[in-house]
């Protein structure tokens, strides 16, 4: 991957695993300096930092949970990423849980939790960042991580894709305020990708087959595809590009209704 983000700095909520581990990685490979959040200093965490840092870029990870009290939560995580890297530019808004259960069966506990991390974590820690940013006059450029399910529901996933269509409205409503002020707000949306959490369904080899059925390019990738569309939104090449929330789907959240299959 050419150079696209050297000189820049970036932080990557939930970055241990999964698509958030895969756009830190592709930012450090399009050589972008990089802080890792993740949950605990694990093996997993550390591996992740160190495939980072062997991009021969500076990598750092630091640990935090988001889901708890907001203030305090986002407080202790921004202080821990600046003080990492203090030029952090970019910042990709990754971190999120899926925790559901049915509607009827949904509890305020429950449901809180959810929008605690998939809603407020990512309002406030951009808050965070743009007011540093607007202090200093840096040209910052935030990436909120929606998904699929924020516009296509799924059954038993009330909270889940309604806090996945929360982030594509904050994509829009924020681009309108701080695009004036030199900062760039995109999204990115994922479909359904092959990742630790998704691997034991699509073992099945007809679930896979299903979901293949239903994407247009019939391809249902791993998450790097998230990470080459991330280094993209984040470079100078989209300098035009605001308050787009971007599917990395394959096709499959426009197509209504496939035909049968045979």
């Amino acid at each position: 991957m050419s150079q696209l983000l050297a000189g820049r700095c970036a932080f990557v909520t939930g970055a241990t695993h999964g698509v958030g581990y895969a756009i830190a990685l592709s930012l450090a490979r399009a050589g972008a300096d990089v802080v890792l959040h993740g949950l605990a200093c694990d093996a997993q965490a550390l591996a992740a930092r160190d495939a980072c840092a062997a991009c021969g870029v500076n990598a750092h990870l630091i640990t935090g949970d988001l889901s708890g009290p907001t203030t305090a939560a986002v407080s202790h995580v921004f202080d821990l990423a600046t003080n990492a890297l203090p030029d952090i530019d970019l910042f990709v808004s990754n971190a999120g849980t899926y925790a559901d259960v049915p509607f009827l069966e949904m509890t305020v506990e429950s449901f809180e939790r959810t929008w605690r991390l998939n809603v407020a974590s990512h309002f406030f820690l951009i808050q965070a960042f743009a007011r540093r940013w607007v202090e200093r006059q840096v040209a910052g450029r935030v990436l909120l991580i929606g998904s699929i399910n924020g516009r296509l529901a799924e059954p038993t996933h009330s909270a889940y894709d309604t806090s996945k269509g929360a982030i594509e409205m904050m994509v829009k409503t924020l681009c309108v305020e701080l695009a004036p002020l030199n900062i760039r707000i995109n999204g990115l949306a994922p479909g359904l990708f092959v990742t630790p959490l998704t691997a034991s369904a699509l073992s099945d080899p007809r679930a896979l087959q299903w979901m293949q059925y239903h994407t247009p390019n019939g391809v249902v990738p791993g998450p790097e595809a998230a990470g080459e569309a991330a280094v993209f939104l984040l470079s100078d090449a989209a300098h035009h590009i605001h308050g787009h929330m971007l599917m990395v789907d394959g096709g499959m959240s426009i197509w209504q209704q496939p035909d049968p299959m045979t």
